[in-house]
């Protein structure tokens, strides 16, 4: 396979799983869903078996998304050249590095800090309502740490390649 053609595949698994990631970051910060417990008389039940497959099958494409983005993010930096540079915050690599660090970042929150509680939340994890409500409020603004970073890391990802910065 030439380099043209992967590069193009790269990007658009890239792309596609940011929208999924991203976009999941929206509903659950913003929007927030209705099967999102809000008070202790939502935590008690948490649904029918059923729901509870849907939802860790939604949590579960969300969470491998993030994954394939940074992977392919990684991945064409590397296929250029440009990883070490764009890891050092070297030069015209700097503002994509920036956001490939925003992009770190939001992923470790997601898989240290937001999945954790998330699972005690969605009631995969037994754990008592008082430790379930304070899980709730730890997920609700971890979710909203990661959206709100979502809007530097595009920043610096379309400053890396478009904003007069040009990669080697």
């Amino acid at each position: 396979m030439d380099i043209f053609l992967l590069d193009l595949l790269l990007r658009w698994a890239h792309f596609a799983g940011a929208l999924v990631w991203i976009g999941h970051n929206y509903a659950t910060a913003i929007t927030r869903p209705r099967y999102l417990p809000l008070a202790a008389s939502d935590l008690a039940d948490p649904g029918s078996p059923r729901q509870r497959d849907l939802l860790a099958r939604e949590h579960g494409t969300f969470r491998y998304a993030s994954l394939l983005t940074l992977g392919t993010g990684l991945a064409m930096l590397g296929l250029r050249g440009t990883l070490p540079g764009a890891l050092g915050l070297q030069g015209g690599l700097a503002p994509i590095g920036v956001g490939l660090w925003l992009g770190v970042i939001m992923v470790c929150n997601l898989w240290f800090v937001l999945w954790p509680n998330q699972k005690r939340v969605l009631g995969f994890v037994p754990a008592p309502i008082e430790q379930r409500l304070r899980c709730s409020r730890i997920t609700f603004l971890s979710a909203r740490v990661n959206t709100m970073l979502s809007v530097p890391l595009l920043f610096f990802m379309a400053a890396g390649s478009h904003g007069g910065v040009l990669l080697p």
